[in-house]
């Protein structure tokens, strides 16, 4: 039973290894173009498992960037996988104990939880363990692939490869801002904000920066576009 859920996991993970092999390339590339080793490359995304986190974090070392910018930002940025991990939590099967728990919240990213999230039923440790670890490899080689490459390529290559992992945010951005026009005004927003502080602002280095326009952005959607309380909703009154 746990081997055949395993090969499930793994099975359900073989797309998101391809996608995560292609994408860790790229920032593979730009890790060791700010200074880092392959091994320090190979041992962020190890250890790190986040795209924006693991960009943001190599540019706040290649600034020479302070702890705090550094805890600042990631909590900004990856706060949301707390927020998907309160949802998956709601599919978990009761085998799942505190100590599965906190080796599978090491595999909470945005692919491996909306493949979870849409199984039937619930959610078993070791179909989890399968998906997040085919999926960690695919990471952490493409994250090899690139560094080694990006050590031995000419400039003119590893600048045009090291644009993929640029290439996948905005392919995350674009379907949803579509849609949404909040979104679409919340990224507006941030690259205004972002652009203005390089011009304006330059002494503020890159990590606070990400921290600002990530604040901007957020607190000018939410006072542009709120939302209705469902309660008040149900009472005919406006939020």
């Amino acid at each position: 039973m746990k081997l055949s859920k395993f090969l499930k996991g793994l099975k359900h993970g073989i797309p998101i290894f391809l996608g995560y092999l292609s994408v860790s390339f790229g920032f593979g590339i730009l890790a060791v173009k700010n200074g880092l080793s392959v091994t320090e490359a190979a041992a962020i995304s190890l250890f790190n498992l986040t795209s924006a986190g693991q960009a943001a974090g190599v540019g706040i070392i290649a600034a020479g960037g302070s702890i705090t910018e550094m805890i600042l930002a990631q909590i900004i940025i990856n706060l949301r996988y707390s927020l998907m991990s309160l949802s998956l939590s709601q599919k978990l099967d009761k085998s799942f104990t505190l100590p599965r728990r906190l080796i599978v919240s090491y595999g909470i990213t945005d692919e491996i939880f909306a493949m979870a999230s849409v199984q039937p039923g619930r959610i078993t440790p070791w179909y989890m363990y399968g998906i997040i670890l085919i999926s960690t490899l695919g990471w952490v080689l493409g994250t090899i692939l690139g560094a080694a490459a990006g050590t031995i390529l000419p400039a003119e290559v590893s600048d045009a490869l090291g644009i993929m992992l640029y290439g996948m945010f905005i392919a995350i951005i674009i379907p949803p801002a579509k849609i949404n026009k909040g979104i679409l005004v919340g990224v507006l927003i941030a690259a205004a904000a972002s652009a203005a502080l390089y011009y304006l602002a330059p002494f503020i280095s890159s990590g606070f920066a990400v921290i600002i326009c990530a604040v901007i952005a957020a607190a000018l959607c939410a006072v542009l576009f709120p939302k209705n309380d469902p309660a008040n909703v149900e009472d005919g009154e406006s939020a």
